[in-house]
């Protein structure tokens, strides 16, 4: 924790230098939706909540090493997954991390990404806290989740598509793959952020109790802590159908939401560490997968497709394996579990 305090303190001052013209994005804000809703996850799971701002110091440390040591970034993604998990992942910082001032020359680079990510993580924040929110039935829980669906999709300029994305966006260009070729091991963290972001989903849709729901994220947040330790990370990345079935049945658009912005995690990963995307090519490469990913027409799959690629890509077992344990049973499917909005 000490590192990171010096981290921020020593980079925070950059924010405030001249960004070049050429690099300039409007820096428009949007409240999220109000509600007392908000903050119930971090008030009853406080664990589970802490460590979202371990893992966007990771993704944003990762985005900064990769832009500025382009040529030899190993040795310092190194020591900052073992800074990760070693420190911060077991002891995870209390407030959220300033993402800027982490990776400044990133969000120089790329504004409108990190806005895009940071509007897509509100989202996925908050419909944490509707499932937290015991005071909210299981039918009231569903239609404000749509309803905050609609809220995120409303915000056009920074929303990924609710439909899904074929697999050939993050997989079959000319620079898919090299980051997680390159750092295995780095790579295999971020999809175990991705593993427990979606799967803590799938206890909280399905439980029928207080009780229930905090058994489900406990283990869930125990089984992730022994994914890291182990280092058994998924093998590939975790889709929402395959490690959170009932969620993605009850709400399909935001799973479709949450699985692309994942995709659009890797692809930048491999934009930055590609030496075949020139630095001076690289704002403009990722400002294009944007695009595709905001759209409804660029490489779409049909929900039954979408499920059907997570089996073909190993299922749920590939994917880091089931979120659930013997503390949660799933209820039987009732009518809202096919919601079609």
């Amino acid at each position: 924790m000490k590192r990171l305090r010096l981290v921020l303190a020593v980079l925070l001052p950059t924010l405030l230098l001249h960004v070049p013209a050429r690099a300039q994005d409007r820096r428009d804000e949007q409240f999220y939706w109000p509600g007392g809703f908000n903050w119930q996850f971090l008030a009853r799971h406080p664990d589970g909540a802490r460590l979202f701002n371990a893992f966007d110091y990771g993704h944003a440390v990762l985005y900064e090493v990769l832009l500025d040591h382009p040529s030899n970034p190993a040795p310092i993604l190194d020591r900052e997954y073992a800074y990760l998990t070693r420190e911060l992942l077991p002891r995870p910082p209390r407030f959220a991390i300033a993402e800027e001032a982490v990776m400044p020359d990133y969000a120089k680079l790329a504004w409108r990404a990190k806005q895009m990510f940071d509007w897509a993580h509100v989202f996925h924040r908050q419909v944490y806290d509707v499932y937290a929110d015991e005071r909210v039935s299981g039918e009231q829980k569903d239609a404000l989740i749509e309803r905050l669906t609609d809220y995120y999709l409303s915000r056009t300029e920074y929303a990924f598509s609710p439909l899904p994305k074929s697999m050939a966006l993050m997989d079959a260009q000319s620079f898919s793959q090299v980051f997680r070729r390159s750092q295995p091991r780095f790579n295999g963290l971020i999809w175990a952020y991705h593993w427990l972001q979606v799967g803590l989903y799938e206890p909280m849709a399905v439980a029928r109790t207080e009780a229930e729901r905090t058994a489900g994220v406990r283990h869930a947040v125990a089984r992730f802590r022994e994914m890291v330790a182990s280092e058994r990370f998924p093998a590939v990345m975790p889709m929402t159908p395959a490690i959170a079935p009932t969620f993605s049945r009850r709400h399909p658009r935001a799973a479709a939401i949450f699985d692309n912005l994942h995709m659009m995690h890797d692809i930048i990963s491999d934009v930055l560490a590609s030496p075949d995307v020139p630095r001076e090519r690289k704002r403009a490469t990722i400002y294009e997968q944007l695009t595709a990913f905001r759209d409804t027409t660029t490489q779409v799959m049909s929900r039954d497709e979408w499920w059907g690629m997570a089996k073909q890509m190993g299922g749920v077992n590939a994917m880091g394996g089931s979120v659930m344990g013997e503390a949660v049973t799933p209820a039987e499917p009732s009518a809202h579990e096919h919601h079609q909005p």
